[in-house]
């Protein structure tokens, strides 16, 4: 039965920003902001493998509706690469490939020399072990039945890859690194390829998401497992905020309002937003009213926030 106004006015909506403890999976911290807050409507806006930590961005209600307009955006990562061994995951989980090739001795200017040719626009084979799906199949689920899974490389953008520190361990090299980076990397690959441009074999021993466009895991809020209790205030970010974060933003009035809610075009109240593009509209309270397309000084709604669950 379709819920009424009453019933969608009484759920959360917003954005929720979660740092994600190791050892649990993505989905898993999603199912417990369901049970926590609610509601069945939580989606995210990108996973973390289980070793990773940091920042989710979660969507919640109507907020599940915006994260369209967040998937892509740049993120922020540190990770720490080993070098001297490869594993079947490019990360700690997998299984180890071949002996140990003693990477302690690599000179610094070796390694900004391989660094240098991954950043900028590359061309990045994913991991193996992915959740890009071939011939409808997820790459992982492939891989561990045994198959030889294949990935074409694809176009991604490394906007920073920096050593912060380094430090060795028997015959391994640990480089402490900062990665900024397109949406659709993966950083496993980049200490696959750099263990590999070394000769000596790569892989992560951990990873963290710091940033994910605007967003900081600084301003994320801790989710406990089940077991861990449940009186935890989780509290989501208005949609109108964050819309205004990763859009243009064009206030309407409360007429204006009322016809985007009706599915309408308006004339843009904005002679300088008439080039094509999104906008976010935001009501006089600063809700966000709808998503829209600007064609030539005429905005076209292309996404809807009901009256009842704006803010």
């Amino acid at each position: 039965m379709a819920r009424g106004p009453q019933d969608l006015a009484a759920l959360p909506h917003g954005i929720l920003l979660v740092d994600k403890a190791p050892e649990r999976t993505s989905h898993d911290v999603v199912a417990r902001v369901r049970w926590l807050l609610g509601t069945k409507k939580v989606g995210h806006a990108g996973t973390l493998d289980p070793m990773a930590t940091g920042l989710l961005v979660l969507g919640v209600g109507q907020g599940t509706r915006l994260l369209t307009y967040l998937v892509g955006l740049d993120k922020t990562y540190t990770a720490t690469v080993r070098l001297g061994r490869a594993t079947t995951t490019d990360d700690r989980e997998g299984e180890e490939i071949g002996d140990v090739v003693p990477a302690d001795g690599i000179d610094e200017a070796r390694i900004e020399e391989s660094l240098e040719a991954l950043r900028g626009r590359i061309q990045q084979v994913p991991s193996t072990v992915s959740a890009i799906k071939v011939d409808g199949k997820r790459a992982y689920a492939r891989a561990r039945a045994g198959e030889d899974v294949q990935l074409e490389a694809r176009p991604v953008t490394i906007g920073e890859l920096r050593v912060l520190e380094r430090r060795t361990d028997g015959p391994f090299l640990d480089l402490d690194v900062t990665v900024t980076c397109s949406s659709g990397t993966y950083v496993r690959a980049l200490a696959r390829d750099l263990g590999e441009a070394l000769g000596v074999g790569g892989h992560l021993t951990a990873l963290r998401r710091t940033r994910v466009g605007p967003f900081d895991v600084e301003s994320a809020h801790h989710v406990p497992a089940r077991g861990e209790g449940d009186d935890v205030d989780l509290p989501l970010e208005g949609l109108g905020e964050i819309a205004a974060r990763v859009l243009p933003v064009v206030d309407v009035d409360e007429e204006a309002a009322t016809a985007l809610g009706q599915g309408k075009r308006i004339t843009s109240p904005d002679g300088e937003r008439a080039a094509n593009g999104t906008l976010a509209a935001r009501d006089p309270r600063g809700a966000l009213v709808a998503v829209l397309e600007s064609q030539s000084g005429t905005l076209r709604p292309a996404l809807v926030i009901p009256p009842q669950a704006r803010s």
